[in-house]
Parts: C-alpha cells; structure tokens; sequence
C-alpha cells in the first residue's frame, strides 16, 4: 500500500525541539486512537495526516510510531478499538439472556442501530466503505471482525426465535440481512446526502417502521403471507 507516512519514523528516542510535543507520561494509546478516530471521520482517510492525529492526541508524532506503524495500522486499531466493545455487548447479550428470543432480537435491533446513528461510529462505518477499494486489509478487517460477528449474533438469535416458533421459518442468513441492511444504508445516508434532501428524514420513525414492517412480515400469525414455495 503506498502511504506517504510509512516512511521515515521519527526516532522517538530524540527529545522534541518544541518543549509541548514531550510526551506525557499519562500518554496512553487510547487517547492517541481516540483522536484518530474524531480526525479519520472529520477529514477523512486521505486527507489525515499523522501530525493532525498527534496534535489533537497532545503527543509527538514520534510517539505514535511506539505504538503503531503507519497510518493504515492506526486507522485499523480505530476501527478494532471503538467498534468490537459494541460487538462484545452484544455477545454477552444473548450469552445472558432467558426468555422470548423476540425480545431479545428487538433490544439487539435497537443497540446496533444506535451505535450506527452515533455520529462518531456511524461516520467511521461510511469512512470504510468509500475506502474500501482503496485499502482492502482494512475493509477485510472490518467484514472478519465486525460486520460477520454481528450477523452471526443476530443469525443465533434469529435461528432460535424461528425453533420456538415465534418467527416464521426462512433462511436465517438472509433474514438477518433483510434486518440489518437497511440500518447501514440509514447510517451512510446520514454522513453523506442528508444533508442535501429538502425534507428530513425522522431517523427514529424509520428505525421503528421498519421493525414494525420487518416484525409483521415474519410473525406466525393468520392471515399472513403464505411461505414461498
């Protein structure tokens, strides 16, 4: 991958000529991803430079290169670091829960959709699509680690749901799919073209239709579609 900042690392052994870039001891790299992050979705990838991240961390950019190689490693434990504690959540979530998967499947729907509407991490997932082409390790990262680890979870619950028969049975895969696609195109629509739609979107009333649509669609109920055949 050609990055201008892979090259050439400062020693960070030499003390700094400006007194402000000594590294403070309370330093840690979660303050350096922390700025990282704010700059990657607020400039975008190409536009970062590794200064920008170490001025608004309050380090060297000497002290970066401690902790991470380049600017694609940084933008990687970015991605790791703020979006895996959701994904951890969430495990944790079914591992403890007992009673209707339904329910279960709702709090899980409404969890991952407000971690995509936050307006941090919701940036950082379009961040990763418009980049994809161009840093692939990256955008493969995000799919292992994020995006099948959420859809395993909620292909778990899904399966489960359709066992008690609470949900008609289809294909899990594709269900959970059906469920969750239209929360990522919801979150890029909100960093992109939003902005330029004459008339708002209530993102809380689409969240809940679509439940509402999604739910219906799939109840064991009469009166209800027939399945496929």
């Amino acid at each position: 991958m050609n990055d201008s900042e892979t090259t050439a690392a400062p020693d960070p052994s030499e003390p700094d000529a400006n007194p402000r870039w000594q590294r403070r001891p309370q330093a840690r790299p979660e303050e350096i991803v922390r700025a990282a992050l704010q700059t990657f979705v607020e400039r975008g990838y190409a536009a970062t430079r590794l200064d920008d991240i170490a001025r608004l961390a309050g380090v060297s950019k000497g002290t970066l290169y401690l902790y991470y190689s380049n600017k694609e490693a940084l933008f990687q434990a970015a991605v790791r670091e703020n979006l895996t504690p959701v994904i951890v959540a969430a495990e944790e979530s079914v591992a403890q829960h007992h009673g209707a998967s339904l329910v279960l499947l709702e709090q899980l729907y409404r969890r991952w959709a407000a971690s995509l509407m936050d307006p941090v991490l919701g940036g950082l997932c379009k961040l990763i699509i418009a980049e994809a082409g161009n840093f692939p390790d990256t955008a493969r990262l995000y799919v292992e680690e994020v995006v099948l680890r959420i859809r395993s979870i909620f292909r778990r619950v899904v399966e489960r749901a359709m066992a008690d028969g609470e949900l008609r049975p289809l294909p899990a895969e594709q269900v959970v799919r059906e469920l969750m696609t239209p929360i990522l195109f919801l979150s890029v629509w909100r960093h992109s073209l939003a902005a330029y739609e004459p008339r708002p979107l209530n993102t809380e009333q689409f969240l809940e239709n679509h439940w509402d649509m999604f739910l219906h669609g799939l109840l064991p109920i009469p009166g209800n579609r027939p399945d496929r055949k």
